[in-house]
């Protein structure tokens, strides 16, 4: 009985040792297999056509095919998280989202605090009022309410020009460009400066109600805001947007928002 007892022990200890060795192993491929990264886009989620809620709810636009197309070309998952598009800097260096990704402007300022990819799209400030207004020029507005997205690059524009913001009666800012069009549309407001691309989605929405000027505040262009010391994902997306530019894909994109190729 000893005997047997004795020879029953060494399988059990064998037994366990060999188990052991599997759950190391395990282990250890687990640990070489590195978990799919998600990259958590930050975006105003009232900015047409570039990023917005359908009538089903979900969050579509041309930034978030664009996001989409270039996460999965990288291998990576992403994410869309609504944000408060004026503390934008803040919710990126405080790592609530990785990216902004959503009709951003590249600007001097902006590169102090945030590092930028290469330009993907040219846009333009426009001035968009209604149909009936008597302003046709920018020196129209003098005397006029004018209305802009709070924490947008069309604030900054507006200010370049003091000679125009200054004979402002007031710039009245907003949460979202929607809401500034429909205090246009009810008279609260004598004009919108808005990001083309957004303006003149909006506008042909309500044919007829609204007339974008000749006169604009410049050209700029847009590009993702990536944190500063983020620098392996800025390449990688660098590496995307240019693959995507070069087959095409980006083309199929900017078509499908805005029915013409505005990729730059």
């Amino acid at each position: 009985m000893k005997k047997l007892t004795a020879v029953l022990m060494v399988s059990a200890v064998a037994l366990l040792a060999a188990c052991g060795k599997s759950d190391d192993a395990s282990d250890k491929q687990a640990a070489a297999e590195p978990a799919t990264q998600t990259v958590v886009v930050g975006l105003d989620d009232n900015f047409p056509p570039m990023g917005f809620r359908d009538e089903s709810n979900n969050i579509v636009g041309f930034d978030i095919d664009m996001a989409r197309e270039a996460t999965k070309r990288l291998g990576m998952q992403v994410e869309f998280k609504p944000i408060d598009w004026s503390g934008k800097e803040a919710e990126l260096n405080g790592k609530r989202v990785d990216v902004l990704w959503n009709g951003l402007t590249i600007t001097e300022e902006r590169k102090k605090n945030i590092a930028f990819t290469k330009p993907y799209m040219a846009n333009h400030q426009i001035i968009v009022v209604a149909a009936n207004s008597p302003v046709q020029t920018k020196a129209d507005l003098a005397g006029k309410i004018v209305g802009a997205q709070e924490g947008s690059s069309a604030v900054d524009a507006i200010k370049k020009e003091p000679d125009v913001a200054d004979s402002l009666k007031e710039l009245k800012t907003f949460g979202d460009n929607v809401t500034a069009l429909m205090d246009l549309s009810t008279g609260r407001l004598n004009a919108v400066v808005v990001d083309e691309v957004v303006g003149r989605y909006l506008a042909s929405k309500r044919e007829g109600e609204y007339r974008v000027l000749e006169e604009n505040f410049g050209t700029e262009d847009y590009g993702v805001g990536v944190r500063k010391d983020d620098t392996a994902l800025l390449d990688k997306l660098n590496e995307a947007l240019d693959g995507m530019k070069q087959d095409g894909t980006a083309t199929k994109i900017a078509v499908k928002w805005f029915g013409a190729d505005i990729i730059k």
